[in-house]
């Protein structure tokens, strides 16, 4: 994915003119995104998508015709470097895992405000995972070991068994700045914080023994 000042262009699909308004209006605020083009159905957006390329979409889940899940996974499976962000009303574990394995990797609430939506897009843009907080954690967990780099899972497994950075680098034969920057990248795709939180995934997925 492009990110920084490099041109990144949005495809919007939503069956209501408002939003689609909304969220071009927002976007004309940054000098570097553009939206590419406008769908108001998963067959326009799917249509658009594969004729355009863009770099992000934006896909309400319920389009009509043809539904976000399937517009997604159509669209991962013919451009797998597509960032695919959710915009949605519902909030259902259940739907963000089946999107997160057809290859989304945002999941944001329509009852959020703008701020949530372009910080979904700042991640994802970037290779990261976004899902709104309202939206239990648990789907995402299940999935996110195959986003991370075997580097960076070692990086997280050494963290959550209370290694020290400056340990983890001398084990690894790599530089302390190495170091940081995977368990930086682990944490910003995961979402977490905190070193309890880094920890808490580890065992979740069996990184670690409990």
């Amino acid at each position: 994915m492009r990110a920084g000042g490099a041109e990144l262009d949005v495809l919007v699909a939503d069956d209501h003119p408002l939003i689609r308004a909304g969220i071009r209006a927002m976007l004309a605020a940054r000098p570097h995104w553009r939206v590419c083009a406008e769908a108001e159905s998963g067959q326009a957006a799917l249509h658009l998508g594969l004729a355009l390329r863009p770099h992000l979409a934006i896909l309400d889940y319920s389009l009509p015709g043809m539904n976000g899940l399937e517009v997604a996974r159509r669209l991962c499976g013919e451009m797998p470097g597509i960032g695919i962000v959710i915009y949605t009303m519902h909030a259902d574990e259940r739907i963000v895992q089946v999107l997160l394995d057809a290859g989304a990797r945002g999941y944001v609430l329509k009852t959020e405000d703008d701020t949530a939506l372009l910080a979904a897009m700042d991640t994802v843009a970037v290779g990261g995972v976004h899902i709104s907080p309202d939206v239990p954690r648990q789907a995402l967990l299940q999935n996110a070991v195959s986003i991370l780099t075997p580097r960076e899972i070692e990086v997280v497994r050494r963290v959550a068994l209370g290694e020290t950075n400056k340990s983890i680098a001398a084990q690894l034969n790599v530089s302390l700045k190495t170091v940081d920057t995977h368990r930086t990248a682990a944490m910003r795709k995961l979402g977490l914080h905190t070193a309890v939180e880094l920890t808490l995934f580890a065992v979740r997925n069996r990184l670690i023994e409990p």
